[in-house]
């Protein structure tokens, strides 16, 4: 399903000029240095395609033939490659090993079809390589640099647009090595007869895998064969669908692609069956937005909300098949995180439903749509992008579009943060909130929901209890002006998981602190505020669960928000 849901998708956007979806046998590839050549072969100049200052130099993408699989023995590319291969350059002291790259860079081009000798492109890059004296180039500019990075190079004639690999004559050639050969087996892919692939293509940019790339397809131990078969064998895809699924994938993979984001440890594609603006506003709705404009990703969400209200996807355009794929490095395979099949009528609802069972009060500089990214940092120790815990971003991601309750390990992930750093953050209390609130909805319980803002009806026990902690604290705070450590420092994991064992001697500390307030109105409306928080509360219980734990973060999380706001509109008012 994932390899035919590429293969359509490869279809579909190979008919767009404006995709830039490589055609049969080609692939897009980062060119720093371009070699121009006369017709005579020739060099005129080492063009630098490169952009940008220092480390942060971007190479222009060229469409070259598709790259071999490169292993420890000598696989030459054909009409580019690095600059061992290229032009013979030793850059690690291995001179027969270089001399073996370049004698196969040049055997590739000599095994073209005769009618492919004829290219004046051809000839031209076939006499530069026969008279080629690397002395005539030390001269060079960016001489110094090819030597010592050894980057890839190709071809190119004077006064020519287009690569020598890109003429008719080369792509003629590859098609006889793309699918247009011999049928030796059925494609599981399309279910047409097929020369079958033996090794597909790498997928490349998935965070955390090999550079080089890995595979989702790879039989590269005998005990993973089976009735005989070898390699890809053992799954019979055929090459022109490898091709095409290995390309419509590193497409959306790409740096610069605006179908993917990174959800904890799962590198996430998207692609809807027909052209969709859901595919490119995936990336506004859960990625974090870019600096030069940080109000992109609230314009995309509530563009989104508008259209759910106004029925845009009740149509045929709702009724589109939209996929989501989450692929995670596995040693020299990849893995799949997780793979969601939805409409897109379907996934815009969820996406909806999930910041609605985000939204909480919060402070006015505060954006009001989340990204997941955040989210998922807020579980992290040291908010650290490394440190988010293993599989928790795929788990989240797959219920979002599901609409499905949250995972327990994200709630036990927050409260587990709050406990250790005693903070209860905007994300962390959006995402409990969240959680408690579909759990409640899923169990078609009879439970209160949690309110975005302050609910004083509110009659669970953690809840309260939470509550009680924030006025506990404030108290404290206005009978020590400016002190250093509060109650929240030292007592909150105690108070939030198990009260009996501390409460009643907060409960006696407070009295000291109201007794500090030179204000005897205020300290009587804290004990007001105390009377009622605790009514119909008859004892502190002895231990909290983890709902009744998230419960009581966001009753501390509530009442301190209230706190602030009245705060502001007493400031506001004087």
């Amino acid at each position: 399903m994932i390899l035919q849901a590429l293969h359509d998708y490869y279809v579909r956007k190979s008919a767009d000029p404006d995709a830039h979806m490589a055609p049969a046998g080609f692939e897009w590839k980062e060119m720093p240095f371009i070699i121009e050549l006369s017709q005579d072969g020739d060099l005129i100049q080492i063009e630098d395609t490169r952009k940008g200052e220092g480390k942060k130099k971007i190479a222009r993408k060229f469409l070259v033939p598709q790259g071999v699989k490169k292993t420890s023995g000598v696989a030459a590319n054909l009409f580019w490659d690095n600059a061992e291969y290229v032009l013979g350059v030793d850059t690690k002291g291995k001179p027969k090993r270089v001399r073996e790259q370049h004698s196969a860079f040049v055997e590739r081009i000599t095994a073209l079809p005769t009618d492919a000798q004829s290219d004046l492109g051809i000839q031209a890059v076939q006499h530069f390589l026969g008279d080629l004296d690397l002395s005539k180039l030390e001269h060079l500019p960016v001489w110094a640099e090819i030597a010592e990075s050894n980057p890839n190079l190709s071809f190119r004639l004077h006064g020519e647009i287009n690569l020598v690999c890109q003429c008719p004559a080369v792509a003629s050639a590859l098609k006889t090595d793309h699918g247009q050969g011999k049928s030796d087996g059925f494609c599981l892919v399309t279910g047409a007869p097929d020369e079958i692939e033996r090794l597909h293509t790498s997928i490349k940019g998935v965070w955390g895998a090999q550079s080089s790339g890995a595979n989702i397809v790879s039989f590269n131990l005998d005990a993973f064969n089976s009735y005989g078969k070898a390699q890809g064998g053992n799954a019979p895809v055929g090459k022109r669908a490898a091709f095409r699924y290995t390309t419509a994938l590193n497409l959306l993979l790409a740096k610069d692609s605006r179908q993917r984001i990174q959800v904890g440890d799962a590198s996430t594609v998207f692609w809807a069956e027909k052209a969709n603006v859901l595919e490119s506003e995936m990336v506004d709705i859960f990625g974090e937005p870019p600096k030069d404009d940080p109000d992109r990703n609230v314009r995309v969400v509530e563009s989104l909300y508008r259209a759910v209200q106004n029925g845009a996807f009740a149509g045929d355009e709702g009724k589109t098949r939209f996929y989501v794929l989450g692929l995670a490095p596995n040693a020299a395979r990849i893995a799949i995180r997780f793979w969601h099949v939805s409409t897109v009528a379907e996934i815009a609802t969820h996406i909806r439903q999930h910041f609605d069972d985000l939204e909480i009060a919060h402070a006015a500089f505060e954006k009001p749509y989340l990204s997941l990214f955040r989210l998922l940092v807020s579980t992290a120790t040291q908010g650290k992008a490394e440190n988010i815990p293993p599989n928790l971003g795929g788990d989240v991601m797959r219920c979002i579009l599901a609409g499905t309750p949250y995972p327990q390990t994200l709630l036990q992930a927050v409260v587990r943060r709050v406990h250790a750093e005693r903070q209860i953050t905007y994300p962390r209390a959006a995402l409990i909130k969240a959680c408690i609130n579909r759990q409640i909805r899923y169990d078609n319980t009879n439970e209160k929901e949690l309110t975005v803002s302050l609910d004083e009806s509110n009659p669970n026990v953690g809840y309260r209890l939470g509550r009680l902690f924030a006025v506990l604290e404030k108290i404290q705070e206005e009978a020590n002006p400016g002190i250093n450590a509060t109650i929240r420092d030292r007592f909150y994991g105690a108070a939030s998981s198990t009260p009996v064992t501390v409460f009643s001697t907060l409960m006696k500390l407070k009295n000291h602190h109201l007794a500090k307030l030179e204000n005897r109105g205020r300290a009587v409306n804290f004990e007001k505020l105390i009377g009622q928080i605790m009514d119909d509360v008859q004892d502190f219980p002895v231990q909290l669960t983890l709902a009744n734990q998230g419960r009581f973060a966001i009753g501390y999380y509530h009442q301190q928000q209230a706190f602030y706001q009245k705060s502001a509109s007493k400031s506001q008012g004087e």
